[in-house]
């Protein structure tokens, strides 16, 4: 399995490539389903993979994880509040996944050990804005 790879995925962040400071960054990923047949010393070796962990680092020595890869807003599944204004700023979600194989159509089986893909890096700039009171 680690030779063939696992898919990355890419993190999703919304609003975009910029936020704020002290508000709510929706992260949220599209996992693909994973599955490959091999021929290995003669066996037909089929592959599944699944993803049960995703792991979001957030750049700024933070992180958190759960169990479902997000959505976009409105459901807000997955949120980050940056603390401090920051330029290039490099989130990922890195993803645990648990692999099940059968040989020639034999019964499935996992596994023993669950394995991660990380992600690649997304660019985003945490700005921090000034409310200006105006009068109507």
């Amino acid at each position: 399995m680690r030779e063939i790879g696992l898919p990355s995925l890419e993190v999703q962040i919304q609003p975009g490539e910029e936020t704020l400071v002290n508000v709510e960054t929706i992260f949220y990923t599209q996992p693909q389903p994973f599955e490959r047949s091999v021929t290995l010393l003669g066996f037909d070796v089929d592959l599944v993979a699944t993803p049960v962990r995703y792991t979001w680092i957030h750049d700024d020595g933070t992180a958190s994880t759960t169990s479902r890869p997000g959505r976009p807003y409105p459901a807000m599944d997955v949120t980050h509040r940056y603390r401090e204004p920051a330029n290039d700023v490099h989130p990922r979600v890195d993803v645990t996944y648990r692999v099940r194989y059968r040989v020639d159509d034999g019964a499935w089986q996992t596994i023993g050990q669950t394995l991660q893909a990380s992600g690649p890096a997304a660019e985003l700039d945490v700005r921090e804005a000034a409310p200006v009171l105006t009068k109507p």
